[in-house]
């Protein structure tokens, strides 16, 4: 009788615990690691506090987010962004070498819990695949997802 009373508590916390996320991660799209399977690519953000780092590249410090991929170790950093609603944003990349850098518009979607990447200008964002650079579509869907390590 112990333990069922025992496994009520711990269904009815982790239930209180999983609402409070749910509403946390709608109050702050933009606070999330998303993930695209078929690139294996990965943006890592938070738009309001400017916290994230950039792992083994601590020489940039805290950065507002940055697009990775799990057969890559090259980084693009987000530099800056602004915030157009609750909804979108809109952001400015560099890659690690400061040699290329692009604008993008990042868009989530509520409804599905998906945001949309829109390269809207400069350069395209790529990563090396097996030594050979593959190019990442101009628009690219990433779901919330847990983080995935890098090979590298």
């Amino acid at each position: 009788m112990r333990s069922f009373f025992f496994a009520i508590i711990c269904v009815a916390i982790s239930i209180v615990a999983f609402a409070q996320d749910t509403k946390s991660a709608a109050a702050k799209p933009f606070h999330t690691y998303i993930y695209n399977k078929e690139y294996m690519v990965y943006l890592d953000l938070n738009l309001y506090d400017n916290d994230i780092k950039v792992p083994g590249q601590d020489i940039f410090g805290n950065v507002l987010g940055y697009f990775g991929a799990s057969r890559d170790s090259r980084k693009w950093l987000i530099t800056s962004a602004k915030l157009d609603g609750t909804n979108k944003a809109s952001l400015d990349i560099i890659n690690d070498y400061g040699s290329e850098d692009l604008t993008a518009t990042l868009t989530y979607d509520p409804k599905q819990n998906t945001y949309t990447l829109r390269q809207t200008g400069g350069s395209r964002l790529k990563i090396v695949v097996s030594r050979k650079w593959v190019k990442i579509p101009t628009e690219i869907t990433l779901v919330p997802h847990e983080r995935v390590a890098d090979m590298w």
